[in-house]
């Protein structure tokens, strides 16, 4: 089937908002998938006054409480500070039952519109709802 529609499922993790400390996003639950991955948007940051930083990090548990940071070999892809106006996108390998995207934002003047989806895909039970 080419229909993704039915066969994937996206949800905010870190809601569209414009972030000024590190936040730390929903856990999404991966029960039911075989697969997951995490994308990270930011948008039109200043970068010129050289104080703005954007780190975007996923993390796991095995209860949706205590979240760790996933290890790199648990990555597929890896992720580095976020450039104005982009995208990244990492997939989790991981055997952890939810994951979560964390922002981790640094600087004196840090305001810049950013988010975080997590795509859960290859369900057990498809079409989706």
């Amino acid at each position: 089937m080419r229909d993704l529609k039915n066969n994937l499922d996206v949800i905010h993790s870190l809601v569209p908002a414009a972030y000024t400390a590190s936040a730390n996003g929903s856990g999404a639950d991966l029960l039911g998938y075989e697969g997951a991955m995490v994308v990270f948007s930011i948008g039109a940051a200043d970068f010129a006054n050289g104080d703005e930083a954007y780190f975007p990090v996923v993390e796991e548990s095995a209860d949706d409480s205590t979240y760790t940071v996933v290890p790199a070999e648990k990555l597929e892809g890896s992720l580095n500070f976020l450039a104005a106006n982009s995208l990244q996108r990492v997939g989790y390998k991981g055997d952890q039952r939810y994951i979560r995207a964390h922002l981790a934002v640094s600087g004196t003047t840090p305001s810049t519109q950013a988010s975080a989806l997590v795509v859960r895909g290859q369900p057990h039970a498809a079409p989706l709802a």
